[in-house]
C-alpha cells in the first residue's frame, strides 16, 4: 500500500485510478512484485490505509527504514549541514464562497446521517432540504443580487439550527450526535451565524469574521486553512522539509513535518531538532531562511542540542520611510552593567525590565524630552515616555551571523 501511495502521488491519479493501475498495469504490477493475474483491491483501501497510517502516526515508517539503509550504507551521516525550508501543500477541495462553504457542510451533515441514522433522519427531515440539499451545491446557481444571497445564507441557517437542535432533544440516537461532521457543523454555525439565545441567527459579514486560522475553509478537510507566503496564497497546509546538502554525498530528505497552513515557521524548528535527535541526524549547523530564526530560537537550540541556526536574523522594522533619517537599536549604547540604555541626543534610560524569557533580557529606555530638531530621527512626540527594546549580550553574540 505504501508504494501504491508512492506511485499515485507521482502519477497524479485519484484513487479509483490508482486501483485501476494496480489492477491493468504491467509496469505497476511489476514494480508491485505482483502476478499477472493478481486482482487488485478496491479503491476505498487506499483511504483506509492512509487513515490507518494518520491515526497511528506511521507516516515516517517507511522514510526512517530508508534512512536506517542510508546510514548503514554511510550515505548520510549526522553533523552536517542540512537546510530546511517550507512549502505549502494545496488541500484537495473546492475553493468555497462563504454561502457555498456553510450549504455544503448542512448537506454533507444530513447525507452522513442518513448513511448512520436513516429512521431519525427521515424524521427530522424537512420537504423543502430535499430541493435546497438533494445535490452538491456547487451544481446550484448561486444567486446574483446582494439580497437574495442574504436571504438565501439566512434560511441555510435556520436549517442548520433546527438540525442542531433536534440532535440535542431526548430522542436523537448516541450514533447522530458522534458524527463527525455534526462537530463542523457545530464549528461553521458558530462562526458564521451568531445567534441571541433563541432568537434568529444573523449572517456575519466578512469583514466580522475571526482570522482564516480560527475558522473552517471546507467541510471535506477541516484542518486546512488558508495562508500567505511571499506571493503565493493557498488552501491547505505547510511542510517542512530537511534535506543533506554536503559536498560528497548523496542529497537526501532526512525529515518531513506537516503542519498547518498558518502556522509560523519558527515554531516547527524545536520539534524538527527533536525529530533529528531521534533518528541520529542532529546536524552542527542548520541553515534555515528569515522564518525559522529569531533569538531565542539561536540560544535555545545550541544549549539543548549543539546546533547553530545559520540563517538571516529579520531586519529591524521601521517606523520612518527609508528616505527619512531615523534612529534604529543600533545607535543606542548598552551598559548592561549598569544596567542603562543611552539614546544619540545623551538622555540615559531611567528604568530596566527584564522579560520573562531569561535567554533574551530587554532594556526599555525611556525619554520625555519636547521635540527640537536635533530630536526629528527619534520616535513621533508623545508625553508617555519613549521604549527601546535590546536582547542580552549572550543572545547579541548568536545574532552576529557570519
Amino acid at each position: 500500500m505504501a508504494l501504491v501511495t508512492v506511485f499515485q502521488f507521482l502519477e497524479h491519479l485519484s484513487d479509483r485510478q490508482a486501483a485501476d493501475a494496480v489492477r491493468g498495469r504491467i509496469d505497476w504490477k511489476y514494480a508491485l512484485g505482483l502476478e499477472l493475474t493478481d486482482p487488485g483491491f478496491h479503491f476505498s483501501v487506499l483511504r483506509e490505509f492512509r487513515a490507518r497510517l494518520v491515526a497511528g502516526k506511521a507516516e515516517h515508517l517507511l522514510l526512517d527504514r530508508m534512512l536506517e539503509r542510508f546510514k548503514a550504507r554511510d550515505l548520510i551521516r549526522a553533523r552536517g549541514k542540512p537546510p530546511t525550508d517550507s512549502t505549502h501543500i494545496l488541500a484537495a477541495v473546492h475553493d468555497r464562497h462563504l454561502l457555498e462553504l456553510v450549504a455544503e457542510t448542512l448537506r454533507a451533515t444530513l447525507d452522513d446521517l442518513a448513511a448512520t441514522v436513516p429512521d431519525w433522519r427521515r424524521q427530522i427531515t424537512q420537504p423543502v432540504w430535499f430541493k435546497r440539499y438533494g445535490r452538491r451545491i456547487e451544481d446550484y446557481r448561486r444567486p446574483k443580487r446582494r439580497e437574495e444571497r442574504e436571504a438565501r445564507a439566512i434560511a441555510i441557517g435556520l436549517d442548520g439550527f433546527t438540525l442542531l437542535d433536534a440532535l440535542e432533544g431526548p430522542n436523537a440516537p448516541a450514533a447522530a450526535r458522534q458524527q463527525p461532521m455534526v462537530g463542523t457543523l457545530r464549528d461553521v454555525w458558530r462562526i458564521h451565524y451568531p445567534r441571541e439565545g433563541n432568537g434568529p441567527p444573523r449572517w456575519r459579514a466578512a469583514a466580522e469574521l475571526p482570522p482564516v486560522g480560527e475558522r473552517l475553509q471546507s467541510p471535506s478537510d477541516p484542518e486546512a486553512h488558508e495562508s500567505t507566503k511571499r506571493q503565493t496564497e493557498w488552501s491547505g497546509y505547510k511542510v517542512h522539509l530537511t534535506e543533506t546538502c554536503d559536498e560528497n554525498a548523496a542529497h537526501l530528505v532526512t525529515h518531513v513535518m506537516t503542519c498547518p497552513a498558518m502556522q509560523p515557521d519558527m515554531a516547527s524548528t524545536a520539534d524538527i531538532h527533536t525529530c533529528l535527535a531521534d533518528k541520529g541526524l542532529l546536524p552542527a549547523e542548520h541553515v534555515v531562511d528569515a522564518g525559522d530564526v529569531d533569538a531565542a530560537l539561536l540560544v535555545s537550540r545550541q544549549r539543548d542540542h549543539g546546533v547553530s541556526l545559520e540563517g538571516p536574523v529579520r531586519a529591524v522594522a521601521k517606523r520612518q520611510n527609508e528616505a527619512e533619517q531615523a534612529y534604529e537599536q543600533r545607535h543606542f549604547a548598552l551598559d548592561w552593567e549598569r544596567e542603562q540604555v543611552t539614546c544619540p541626543q545623551g538622555k540615559t534610560s531611567v528604568t530596566w525590565r527584564r522579560g520573562l524569557d531569561d535567554a533574551a533580557p530587554r532594556a526599555f529606555a525611556r525619554c520625555s524630552a519636547a521635540p527640537t530638531a536635533a530630536s526629528a530621527p527619534c520616535a513621533p512626540y508623545a508625553p508617555r515616555p519613549r521604549r527601546r527594546a535590546a536582547l542580552s549580550t549572550s543572545t547579541r553574540v548568536r545574532n552576529t551571523r557570519r
